[in-house]
């Protein structure tokens, strides 16, 4: 147990270093990763894919050939961070470092679980899925969807995403909107004689806010997100500014219709145009799955809490796999303060997930959910 929990640590620690946060610097990471298992005697195969920020790799490693065929999704890249969080710091019995809870932790614990399920031989099939841009903006095609458009597609998939050992079942759709205000233009010595459409973009943000679908909730969500996330106006100091954009970031429940949200925010009685900029429809999975179900009942043999099904505010990759026929749940170690600058993760639940990943594909092996031989 000590020495799997150094394993897991250390290699957390080396994929920490990696600034993965720009192209090179998560395409390094891929680099690293597959000579990693190719010194394992694990074949990886890469695909380039043109997207938003250039070309760039995403990888896949297999072990085992039988049914079913689970898919374990992770993501090499972060978001920028201080320069000290690329050198992972433990204390306390937690460890701190850029990335280390979304996800390098939880990708250093599915790397050893794959290589643990080589070692011990399984007639289930598992594919270690990894992209380099999770974390980037939209446009272009993500990793995702070209390990999906090369057939890596399976019965069902778990994204190391941070939950803290609780199984996200659901995660809200995404609707990105730009919202464009006219104000009228006047000499800043007399902004009375204006209409300041920086001024007029904040009540139209505020009035968003009391929309009815803003104050909807649902089973495992009390409310959507909304999120004023940039917002331009005014060119030179001396004049009242007459235009304002600004980029709205809205996370809807699942039972809602974007269709109708952008309806509600064109309604708002204001001089304003709503664009939409990007839309992607929520993700769900059944509490009823029998996967779902045996990753209840192993995640519950090492976490004391309650392993159920929770809903995720953020979006994840699950989207395109579940648009391919692939349902899928989040589930990671616990930690916090992801995309902060004290991100952590509790050191021990790292060889905790380790675990669980292999118990889980151990379980549906014996029970005969592939060809009858267990991992």
């Amino acid at each position: 147990m000590a020495a799997n929990r150094t394993e897991v640590l250390g290699l957390t620690r080396r994929l920490i270093r990696y600034r993965s946060y720009t192209p090179g610097g998560a395409e390094s990471t891929i680099d690293f990763i597959s000579g990693w298992f190719e010194a394992r005697g694990l074949e990886t195969a890469r695909y380039k894919g043109a997207g938003l920020h250039g070309e760039m790799s995403s990888l896949v490693v297999r072990v085992g050939s039988g049914k079913p065929r689970i898919l374990l999704h992770g993501h090499a890249d972060v978001v920028p961070g201080d320069e000290e969080q690329f050198e992972a710091l433990e204390r306390d019995g937690e460890l701190f470092g850029r990335g280390v809870y979304d996800m390098k932790g939880a990708l250093a614990a599915m790397m050893y679980a794959v290589e643990d399920l080589h070692v011990t031989g399984c007639d289930a099939t598992v594919e270690l899925l990894i992209v380099p841009d999770e974390e980037r903006e939209h446009g272009g095609t993500k990793g995702a969807e070209v390990l999906i458009q090369n057939g890596h597609t399976g019965d069902f998939l778990i994204t190391g995403e941070p939950t803290d050992f609780h199984i996200g079942l659901q995660a809200k759709g995404v609707l990105d909107l730009r919202v464009t205000v006219r104000g009228k233009s006047a000499h800043g010595s007399r902004p009375w004689l204006g209409k300041n459409a920086v001024l007029l973009a904040y009540e139209h943000y505020k009035r968003v806010q009391e929309l009815p679908f803003a104050k909807e909730r649902s089973e495992l969500f009390p409310y959507p997100s909304i999120n004023m996330a940039r917002i331009v106006g005014g060119d030179v100091i001396n004049r009242v500014p007459d235009r304002c954009t600004y980029d709205l970031d809205i996370r809807y429940l699942p039972e809602q219709d974007p269709k109708e949200i952008t309806r509600q925010i064109r309604s708002i009685n204001l001089p304003a145009e709503a664009r939409v900029l990007f839309a992607h429809e929520p993700t769900y999975v059944s509490r009823n799955s029998p996967f779902v179900k045996t990753l209840r009942e192993v995640a519950a043999r090492h976490f004391h809490g309650n392993p159920d099904g929770v809903g995720r505010h953020g979006a994840s990759d699950i989207v395109f796999f579940q648009r391919a026929g692939v349902p899928g749940v989040e589930f990671g170690p616990i930690g916090g303060g992801h995309h902060g600058p004290r991100e952590f993760v509790v050191a021990d639940s790292l060889e905790t997930y380790r675990q669980v990943l292999v118990q889980f594909v151990q379980i549906l092996a014996a029970n005969g959910a592939g060809d009858g031989k267990a991992c």
